[in-house]
């Protein structure tokens, strides 16, 4: 009758441990996930800021471009 009762508590230990695991697996993919929809965050505020610093850029090189084609259309 020993060993029986052995296994079984063997067996509820490791289910136990499973779920001690399993609950710090899902709080460890909450904070992860957290930490991801944190740096899309930052990143879309980065892409957003750096669309508006190259926005002058753009508009001089398009004036350059057509200054350009302005030259060599005369050629």
């Amino acid at each position: 009758m020993f060993w029986p009762m052995f296994q079984l508590v063997l067996a509820f230990c490791g289910v136990a441990v499973l779920g001690v695991l399993a609950v710090r697996v899902g709080i460890e993919v909450r904070r992860f996930s957290r930490a991801v929809g944190d740096s899309a965050e930052r990143i879309s505020r980065a892409k957003e800021e750096l669309e508006r610093s190259a926005a002058p850029l753009v508009a001089r090189s398009g004036l350059v471009q057509r200054s350009n084609a302005g030259n060599n259309a005369e050629e």
